[in-house]
């Protein structure tokens, strides 16, 4: 589990290369935005996890984020946020 300053607890999930990136399957962040769980999950990944989450799109309670601003993507407690890097095939 990993901390930042304040805000609701959330849960990213990792698919396919981003699992393997980050070596887990899951993990639990405290944030109040799509940017700042993004930047916990950043902090505590080597370099290959951030290339990696720069390819991603990004589902939160199971609806895209599509183009918004990370920043602009408020989660709320329990929210679960789907990383998802690009699949072969479409």
């Amino acid at each position: 589990m990993t901390e930042s300053s304040a805000g609701p607890r959330v849960v990213l999930r990792y698919w396919a290369g981003a699992r393997q990136a980050a070596g887990a399957s899951q993990e639990s962040v405290t944030a109040g935005t799509l940017a700042v769980a993004l930047d916990v999950a950043r902090s505590t990944h080597d370099a290959e996890f951030a290339r990696v989450l720069g390819i991603c799109s990004f589902l939160v309670d199971e609806q895209p984020v599509g183009t918004r601003e990370p920043g602009s993507v408020e989660l709320a407690d329990g929210a679960v946020v789907d990383v998802l890097p690009p699949f072969a095939g479409g």
